[in-house]
């Protein structure tokens, strides 16, 4: 019989994550306080991967000890769950450490037990942890492992616990597949099937909780194998049911796809063009004439409140057509049109947000990118290159949306034709979306300075009384700056002394 070599458990700690859990020990210790490592982080040591989260549970109710624990590491508390007391310690300067704080109750087995997947019901008593930088952090005797947390690890399997641990709580519907998902592990069958039968719990759901979760989902790179996945398991319609009418109708020969699988591809779409995923359909001669850099890189991103400007992307392809459904007609000639569909799916944009708790700030990018995804190519129609003024018009009304809403119309683009993409269309909208981006930059050094004329000036100038009509000057003038019609103060007086002559010919008239 050949010896196999038992599997040596090395899981180690990085110094700040070493002196931080030295720091919680000593604060728990002096209070008579037992804690447990569980969950993510257990996991995390497991895999040599890295988290700035860390987990623990501990034999006193979470919500007393959470405040002075915050005072003494110079953090903030946040309650979590009273009814089944959890907290959290929210760490300021470099690393952003949370603590996630839970009570046991019945013991750290049973505390176990009543977790979500087995990757997650592990945990190390915090006394046996080794916090020595670069030395193993426990051993194969101290982990706890009831239910085989750690083999399932090794297979990169999500495991539900038990049959009920979706109805317990459902955001751990859209928990297993985030975590599949940056994990690159599978979700396995029993586990699949009860997701399937489950997403009705998500309605009755904290929506911040399904929030969290979805932003945390769209986060994921990689989203052409995902978000078909997502749907296969009922969880899209689950969490917005306002997309269920968009599943089966069918689009112009054109479109390669119903309008539903159009938008869940869109989203792929996007992170293939912002060079965070792949297209299938689509290789780098497609990507090579999309206007690229480090620059752009940074703006997408950027956060607005909770998001990356990437996620609020993704998230407006899955919305950006979500009034298609009820717009549908077939018009004289028997070709289906959708008119109106993007003011109408802007217009329904805000409900579904607010549900999901997004920021205000969030809903208005969202909302600006449905509401404008149709504008840039109807920009340059019949190939004649856009206007000054259309392009200042368009970043107007996008406002801070106005790039994301030129990559989401590329998106849209690729997402509509798949396979049947027309390069040379395709060059065309892609070179669109640059020559638009550069004017926008050239406008911006013509505006960014002070204005040539402030509305005091334009009061004195022309004896106006102040209202909205210097306001609509002031803006009028902005756009002529913009375009470059006036370069000085002097004539931006005459341009607006010729502009308020019109208005008061016309109001004669």
């Amino acid at each position: 019989m050949i010896a196999v070599e038992e599997k040596v458990l090395k899981p180690k700690l990085d110094p700040p994550a070493a002196a931080l859990l030295a720091e919680v020990g000593l604060l728990l210790t002096d209070r008579n306080i037992k804690a447990f490592l569980v969950g993510g982080f257990v996991r995390h040591l497991l895999l040599a991967t890295d988290t700035a989260d860390i987990d623990l549970a501990v034999t006193a109710n979470a919500l007393d000890i959470g405040p002075g624990m915050a005072d003494a590491l110079g953090g903030s508390f946040v309650p979590l769950d009273e009814e089944n007391g959890t907290a959290r310690v929210v760490l300021a300067g470099e690393g952003q450490w949370t603590i996630d704080l839970s009570t046991i109750s019945g013991g750290i087995e049973q505390d176990l037990g009543r977790r979500d997947f087995s990757v997650n019901a592990m945990a190390v008593d915090l006394a046996c942890i080794d916090l020595t930088p670069g030395q193993p952090a426990f051993s194969e005797s101290d982990l706890l492992d009831p239910s085989g947390g750690r083999a399932d690890l090794d297979k990169k399997v999500i495991r539900a616990l038990n049959d009920g641990v979706f109805n317990s709580d459902p955001v751990r519907l859209l928990r297993a597949v985030r975590l599949a998902a940056e994990l690159g592990f599978t979700i396995d069958g029993h586990t699949e099937a009860l997701i399937k039968k489950s997403g009705h719990l998500l309605e009755s759901t904290a929506a911040e909780r399904c929030r969290d979760e979805l932003v945390r989902l769209l986060a994921v790179p990689d989203a052409e194998p995902l978000w078909p996945y997502v749907d296969s398991l009922g969880l899209i319609t689950a969490l917005v049911p306002e997309m269920a009418p968009a599943k089966g109708v069918s689009q112009p020969k054109e479109h390669a796809w119903d309008v539903f699988d159009h938008s869940v591809r869109t989203i792929a779409a996007v992170d293939f063009l912002l060079r965070q995923g792949s297209w299938l359909e689509a290789g780098a001669e497609v990507l090579a004439a999309v206007p690229w850099n480090d620059e752009l890189a940074v703006h997408f991103a950027r956060k607005i409140s909770g998001s990356s400007r990437r996620v609020l992307m993704k998230l407006a392809a899955l919305l950006h057509d979500i009034a298609k459904p009820q717009t549908k007609m077939i018009d004289e000639t028997g070709r289906t049109r959708f008119f109106g569909h993007a003011r109408d799916g802007a217009e329904m944009v805000p409900a579904v947000l607010r549900r999901l708790r997004f920021s205000r700030k969030e809903t208005k990018l969202v909302e600006a990118m449905v509401r404008y995804h149709l504008r840039p190519p109807q920009m340059s129609q019949a190939g004649v290159t856009p206007s000054s003024r259309a392009i200042y018009h368009f970043y107007r009304d996008a406002a801070d949306a106005g790039t994301e809403t030129l990559y989401l119309s590329l998106a849209d683009h690729l997402a509509a034709r798949g396979p049947s993409l027309d390069m040379a269309n395709w060059r065309e909208h892609a070179g669109l979306v640059a020559y638009v981006m550069e004017q926008r930059r050239k406008q911006e050094e013509l505006v960014t300075p002070p204005r040539l004329v402030t509305g005091h000036e334009l009061m004195e100038a022309f004896s106006l009384k102040p209202g909205p009509r210097v306001g609509l000057l002031l803006e009028a003038l902005r756009e002529a700056q913009a375009a470059g019609e006036v370069t000085t103060r002097e004539e931006a007086l005459a341009w607006a002394a010729n502009l308020l002559t019109q208005d008061t010919g016309e109001e004669k008239s």
